[in-house]
């Protein structure tokens, strides 16, 4: 276990990051034709969504997308802090959902690749819990009863 004045340490190394996440989110959505939609966010990032996946993704695919990039982001950071050294890294998510309306997600499986040096997997422990249970946001605007179900794989370089 990693001892608490090094978990303080490790918290406020995203205080940086966390600080400049903005409190209010605008977006535009317009119809183009079709089911089809052109969202933009308030810094003019741009995203298709089409419910018949012929233009665009379905409208939840950037929700599933974002937990992994949200969780990613996080124990990345945390691993940084750590004095790993990260040379690469990849996460496969995949999302089920409740077969009848609504279609929600009631789970995510997520598999994370990472390479690099100085890793463990007591780290890599340690900054998923601290993403899942302290600070992904997306994770924590979803239903509570969602399941995840996050396994890693590392690689370690000399």
């Amino acid at each position: 276990m990693i001892d608490e004045p090094e978990v303080q340490d490790l918290e406020g190394s995203l205080g940086s990051y966390k600080a400049k996440v903005a409190t209010t989110f605008k977006g535009t959505l317009t119809w183009d034709k079709d089911l089809i939609f052109l969202g933009r966010t308030q810094k003019g990032y741009e995203i298709d969504y089409d419910a018949n996946v012929e233009w665009g993704c379905q409208p939840s695919e950037p929700v599933m997308m974002s937990l992994a990039a949200c969780i990613s982001t996080d124990c990345l950071m945390f691993l940084q802090k750590m004095k790993a050294t990260i040379t690469a890294m990849k996460t496969n998510i995949t999302g089920i959902k409740q077969e009848s309306p609504p279609h929600y997600f009631t789970g995510f499986d997520i598999m994370l690749y990472i390479t690099g040096k100085n890793l463990t997997e007591k780290k890599v422990d340690r900054a998923l819990d601290l993403s899942i249970n302290k600070y992904c946001g997306v994770y924590h605007s979803l239903r509570r009863d969602i399941k995840l179900n996050i396994k890693y794989e590392l690689t370690k370089e000399e």
